[in-house]
């Protein structure tokens, strides 16, 4: 499928501060079909904005048949470019990681959608993903009741509560509220999200009721999907089985039209 690549400057207000920020899109095109309608998905960065490895992904997924919309997460400290992987943009990255607001990410999300769902081309249905900081703002998108499934990869600070301003969310504590379906993708040896941290997550969505799914892959490493200056971590084979993950989801959620839950609960028979 053709990609046409544009952007869009909004305006933003969170915390009473005026701003704008840049939401890249990525938008599928069939020729001869200009009224064909696709679902929506807002991709959210790592703590580089949005990359080379990010807009690739953002291609692929608009390749199968979506509309991505990619927020530049830290136009309140910079532009739109993305940060270098090398020890500044690391550094500038983690900063502005925590010196942004919820409010400020939240907006962010609600801007996303709301782009989304303004395009003609938009079925209605929207979708969210996103890797490491993005991982978590993926899952804190789902917070929002227009969000019918999202995909997180190796999503930081999320068992620790420490994101924004002030290095307390309330994002986990919020799970109760996803109505989405979840995956979530994490690396065994993934040392920004240790196994008891993993754990954490786990049981708070089995105990909140969320319906999700869960993937840690033996052996992967955090940042597995990236694909340029990874250093050392990008495992293409895994890669290529996780954005598998993605596809089921998202096609099942989001490109079928399944109507309204029947409410009636699914009987499990006890057979071999």
């Amino acid at each position: 499928m053709l990609i046409q690549e544009t952007h869009k400057d909004v305006p933003t207000k969170a915390d009473e501060k005026e701003g704008s920020m840049r939401i890249f899109l990525f938008h599928p095109q069939i020729p001869n079909y200009p009224q064909a309608r696709f679902p929506g998905v807002v991709l959210f960065s790592e703590i580089y904005q949005v990359t080379g490895p990010v807009a690739r992904f953002a291609r692929q997924i608009a390749g199968q048949g979506y509309i991505v919309a990619a927020p530049s997460s830290y136009h309140e400290f910079t532009g739109p470019e993305p940060l270098a992987y090398d020890v500044p943009g690391t550094d500038a990255g983690n900063e502005w990681k925590i010196k942004k607001t919820l409010a400020g990410y939240d907006e962010d999300a609600t801007l996303s959608i709301g782009i989304l769902l303004s395009l003609k081309t938009c079925n209605g249905r929207i979708g969210a993903t996103g890797m490491c900081l993005g991982g978590h703002l993926a899952y804190r998108c789902a917070l929002d009741p227009r969000v019918s499934a999202a995909v997180t990869y190796f999503a930081t600070d999320l068992h620790s509560a420490t994101l924004g301003l002030g290095k307390r969310d309330d994002s986990l504590a919020r799970a109760g509220e996803i109505k989405a379906e979840l995956a979530m993708i994490h690396g065994t040896l993934d040392n920004h999200v240790p196994p008891e941290g993993r754990d954490l997550i786990r049981k708070t969505l089995r105990d909140k009721g969320v319906i999700f799914s869960w993937y840690e892959v033996a052996g992967a490493q955090h940042a597995f999907i990236r694909d340029e200056l990874s250093k050392g971590r990008y495992d293409p084979a895994i890669t290529k089985i996780c954005f598998e993950i993605l596809l089921e989801l998202f096609g099942r959620t989001l490109k079928l039209d399944l109507g309204p839950h029947d409410g009636v609960a699914q009987k499990i028979e006890d057979i071999c």
